[in-house]
């Protein structure tokens, strides 16, 4: 079962924290009421995702449950690339997202953002040149 927690701020609000993990990037979200500031490993999410297709994709669970604008979210990403990183911050917001209310389920179920990604690289096999590549054939 993923980390998920509701912790209390300095300012006694409440603070949801959830982990999400997407191939070797692992992502610790703190979601608190806010204006909907995205920040990542102490950078503006805007400027640490190379494009702003990533940057929609990790977006999507509050336009799915409609709190687009309504909270802050903190994270520390750690491990993997841009890919894994998103996919990461985004089912951590998700989880998060379901410590703040249970209603939110449904929606975020629908779009699929609870269901863990666990596709990971196929590991390469001896003999072969990659993972399923083999030697060319001749036949004379």
């Amino acid at each position: 079962m993923a980390t998920s927690k509701v912790l209390q701020g300095a300012d006694k609000a409440p603070v949801y924290y959830a982990t999400g993990r997407r191939k070797n990037a692992v992502a610790r979200v703190f979601l608190k009421t806010g204006k909907g500031v995205l920040t990542v490993n102490g950078v503006e999410a805007s400027k640490y995702f190379p494009h702003d297709t990533i940057l929609t994709d990790v977006k999507k669970p509050f336009d799915a449950t409609g709190t687009a604008g309504r909270f802050d979210v903190v994270a520390t990403i750690v491990g993997g690339g841009y890919s894994g990183q998103s996919g990461a911050l985004r089912l951590g917001i998700a989880r998060a997202l379901l410590l703040v209310s249970p209603d939110f389920r449904k929606p975020l179920k629908a779009a699929g953002f609870i269901t863990v990604d666990a596709r990971v690289v196929e590991r390469k096999k001896y003999g072969l040149r990659k993972a399923r590549k083999d030697k060319q054939f001749s036949k004379r």
